[in-house]
């Protein structure tokens, strides 16, 4: 009896050692990026406003985190031990922001180099972050956990953004330091590295063949091909002040709607969440259709935008790639699956305000809305990733509290 005791209360510390590693992994290496980002924004104002060269930067830093994911990738399957890269990584995550100290910013091609090794520091190793967040996580609770992590995440884009720092220099060590926290706290937490690969690991070929990660993929690059746009029209309608906060109600949203949808995900299933998401956003973009310039308008896409991002974000970048890749090592899915979102953010920074400039805010907000509404249709015939034995036991549980509640009413 005292053994059992004992080997559950090992058992209860593992799984608590396990969900603090992966919150510790993702959440650290999301905000370490999102400063990065942040930085590389103010330095590319500053450094030139000719749109090639702001186009040729963005186009270097996002190309060299979507192929330097792709090597980091087919990497891991030859390594065949995750810590060990994993810690690597970290390490060139601490070493890569001093180039912002070393070479001089204010020239162009000092900033394409600066910028391309900050998106390898991020890409490199993504997909293995990812993929033993997925080997260490239940299927059964991964939705819930994502949900953390976004959460987490997004309080911790938002105590960044408190103070502004102007000095290069310091928000280069910030990063640093950032990521060196990182790297302490997993080592002390001695992650397991248990090799899950024995079962063979999928080619980008057969990935890419693959039903159901098609049914998932190409809605979800629909979505990011047209999502960008409505960043830089509101810029463009709305006064900077109301931008601002009508971002802030978006991003606080997002957080929350993160823990509740991740939740979701682990009751009602992935597809319909995925489902539910993109129909409200296309509610959203079909009101500012109708009113682009209304500002209740966009309170009510922001409402919609926001609830739904938390949701999309935990199922289309931290849950359903790992789903999809059946125990299999799903390092190389999510490689191809965040892909999109990358593109997105890509187009964004180069074209978003260019194409909101000449073509009317009702048309592009149309155009969107039937987007994100066709974007069902591929999802309709996905296959659902939660175990059918999780959604049975739900519905179970559903039909008993409303046997108790007839029971009760008629006794």
């Amino acid at each position: 009896m005292a053994k059992s005791s004992l080997s559950n209360r090992n058992k209860f510390r593992i799984n608590i050692g396990q969900v603090v590693t992966n919150i510790l992994l993702v959440t650290n290496a999301f905000i370490w990026y999102y400063y990065v980002l942040y930085i590389l924004q103010d330095i590319i104002k500053q450094v030139s406003s000719n749109y090639f060269t702001v186009a040729l930067i963005w186009s270097i830093h996002f190309s060299g985190i979507i192929f330097s994911a792709i090597v980091g990738a087919s990497l891991t399957e030859k390594i065949r031990g995750r810590v060990y890269f994993l810690i690597i990584w970290m390490i060139l995550g601490i070493v890569s922001p001093l180039t912002l100290i070393l070479m001089n910013v204010a020239y162009a091609p000092s900033v394409l180099a600066v910028s391309f090794i900050l998106g390898v520091s991020l890409g490199l190793g993504m997909p293995n972050c990812m993929g033993y967040y997925t080997d260490y996580t239940n299927i059964e609770t991964r939705g819930g956990l994502g949900g953390v992590i976004i959460l987490v995440s997004s309080l911790g884009f938002f105590l960044l953004g408190i103070p502004a720092i102007e000095s290069l220099f310091i928000r280069a060590l910030i990063l640093s330091f950032w990521r060196l926290c990182g790297l302490v706290a997993f080592l002390v937490i001695r992650p397991h590295d248990e090799w899950k690969g024995k079962n063979g690991y999928p080619t980008h070929k057969i990935i890419l063949g693959q039903r159901s990660f098609l049914l998932y993929f190409v809605p979800w690059t629909m979505f990011s091909l047209v999502n960008y746009l409505s960043t830089p029209v509101l810029s463009q309608i709305i006064e900077r002040f109301q931008t601002e906060l009508l971002l802030i109600i978006r991003n606080v949203l997002m957080g929350f709607s993160a823990i509740v949808g991740g939740f979701l995900l682990d009751s009602i299933g992935r597809k319909r969440m995925a489902i539910t998401g993109f129909i409200m956003l296309g509610f959203g973009y079909s009101f500012l259709g109708i009113y682009p310039e209304n500002l209740f308008s966009w309170y009510f896409h922001n409402i919609v935008d926001g609830a739904a991002w938390g949701m999309l974000f935990v199922i289309f970048v931290i849950t359903i790639w790992g789903d999809l890749s059946y125990g299999a090592p799903s390092d190389k899915y999510y490689a191809v699956g965040v892909s999109p979102f990358f593109i997105s953010k890509f187009l964004q920074l180069t074209v978003g305000e260019y194409i909101a400039a000449i073509i009317p805010p009702s048309a592009i907000f149309s155009f969107v809305a039937f987007f994100l509404f066709l974007a069902v249709i591929p999802l309709m015939y996905a296959p659902e990733t939660l175990p059918e034995k999780k959604l049975r036991e739900r519905e179970l549980r559903s039909y008993i509290e409303k046997a108790k509640k007839v029971k009760e009413k008629f006794t």
